[in-house]
């Protein structure tokens, strides 16, 4: 699941790849994740995006595309949802906690007159 995020998935898709039933496979991942299969996709995505928005340039609709939100209504209704904040919000406040402290201007430091 992890390795093809942009793939459309389904629950049959993810439980014939583990070689189990559709029951079987739902009740095995809530067991180890807490989750259902979907939920766990959805922060998976949202886990990878996230990644791509901090670490790169890539537009928030090429992000969207990598991560398997069909279009960037989706991938903006599921940062809200999750992180209270737009793609493009979350980026510039990580962007901003990084910046170095060397674009604010030089700093003045008092001598030591010792």
């Amino acid at each position: 699941m992890l390795h093809n995020l942009a793939d459309p998935l389904t629950v049959d898709d993810l439980a014939e790849h583990a070689h189990m039933s559709r029951r079987t496979f739902i009740r095995r991942f809530r067991e180890e994740t807490g989750t259902t299969p979907m939920a766990g996709l959805t922060d998976a995505r949202i886990d990878r995006a996230r990644e791509l928005l901090e670490a790169s340039a890539v537009p928030v609709e090429q992000v969207g595309r990598l991560t398997g939100f069909d279009a960037p209504a989706s991938l903006r209704a599921a940062f809200h949802r999750h992180l209270g904040a737009s793609p493009q919000e979350y980026r510039t406040l990580f962007r901003h906690k990084v910046e170095p402290e060397a674009s604010a201007g030089p700093v003045h430091r008092p001598r030591d007159h010792s």
